[in-house]
């Protein structure tokens, strides 16, 4: 096989990218409902068809799969039994968590590590995603306990790490895909944000890449909104640039990402919406937040760290625009306090 795909009929094969929110499913579904074909970012589950053709609740089908989106995955579901009555095809496709999850029975059933054959997808996919899940650990401690220095050291390692996991998550996505995109009508790929190089990649294998059109559904809800940019924190920065230039050196600009990074981990609101109008101010407020921490310095974060890492959400937010609100203050000639100064204790 040669991995290209067919020139479609009709022109259009659309890569959708989004976050897992459910203000942002009714963007997408017009979409999905113009789609002959609709492929998912997921691997294969027990009792798809049967919650597809109602024969299986939607929360009984939730219950027995590992979701990390509840509120988003239950919206998804009544969108997917819908578009299936009107006949669309729907199909599961996530290779590198189809192979995860088969690495996980493999041990479940008394194999190790060095069991698993060298030079394999299997292989890749263990080596990956070890690496990765290591250096998240690593961030997690140096968060929790190390300087200031070493938690940035700690983020640059984990986002190389989790890129070079991307890197071979969506290769292994587009090949597949390209295996079974129809020759002719209409398909639909799901993809999160972060996916972004599913783009450049499909476009490798298609033998019309014109035809392959990219939706930033995060960027059209804001457009709604009536605001600018988009949903991409300073980690998720950093992240794309490993992912797109895995030599990426400029310490600078890598280090002031990380840095700003650790404070939007702790600032940024971990819980999904569960608004039942499906309002856009959640996004709203991220975006909000986004450009907010934009505004930080390699100084401002260095004195927001030691104080914020120990708060919850709701502190670290009010914490930080406190004092971006003084500091801009200051600015305009007033005084700035320290970040102990605020009325938070370290």
């Amino acid at each position: 096989m040669s991995g290209k795909i067919a020139k479609p009929d009709c022109g259009r094969i659309v890569l959708g990218l989004s976050e897992h929110r459910p203000e942002l499913v009714p963007f997408f579904a017009a979409e999905m409902a113009c789609s002959d074909v609709i492929f998912l970012e997921e691997p294969g589950t027990p009792g798809f068809r049967q919650m597809l053709n109602g024969s299986l609740s939607i929360d009984d089908y939730l219950q027995q799969v590992d979701v990390e989106f509840p509120v988003f995955s239950r919206s998804m579901c009544g969108l997917l039994q819908d578009l299936h009555r009107q006949g669309k095809e729907i199909v599961q496709v996530e290779p590198f968590l189809e192979f995860l999850q088969g690495i996980h029975d493999f041990f479940a059933d008394g194999n190790r590590p060095g069991d698993i054959r060298k030079n394999t997808a299997q292989s890749a996919v263990y080596d990956a995603e070890r690496n990765a899940t290591t250096a998240l650990i690593g961030y997690y401690r140096a968060a929790s306990g190390g300087s200031f220095e070493q938690t940035l050291d700690a983020v640059r390692r984990f986002a190389r790490s989790d890129a070079a996991r991307f890197r071979l998550r969506d290769g292994m996505r587009a090949r597949v895909l390209a295996a079974l995109v129809p020759s002719s009508g209409s398909v639909y790929i799901e993809a999160g944000s972060i996916h972004y190089l599913m783009w450049r990649q499909l476009r490798r294998l298609l033998t019309c890449p014109e035809y392959l059109r990219v939706v930033f559904w995060d960027d059209m809800a804001l457009r709604e909104a009536g605001k600018k940019g988009h949903l991409y924190g300073p980690g998720d920065l950093l992240t794309l640039l490993y992912i797109f230039h895995p030599g990426f050196s400029n310490p600078e600009r890598e280090t002031l990402l990380a840095a700003r990074s650790i404070v939007h981990a702790k600032v940024s609101a971990k819980e999904e919406s569960e608004r039942g109008d499906v309002s856009l101010q959640p996004i709203v407020d991220e975006r909000h937040l986004i450009e907010t921490i934009g505004e930080l310095s390699m100084n401002d974060c260095r004195q927001l760290f030691p104080i914020i890492r120990t708060l919850d959400t709701r502190q670290a937010r009010s914490l930080v625009l406190d004092y971006l609100d003084s500091e801009s203050h200051h600015r305009s000639g007033a005084s700035t306090p320290a970040p102990g100064e605020l009325g938070v204790n370290s």
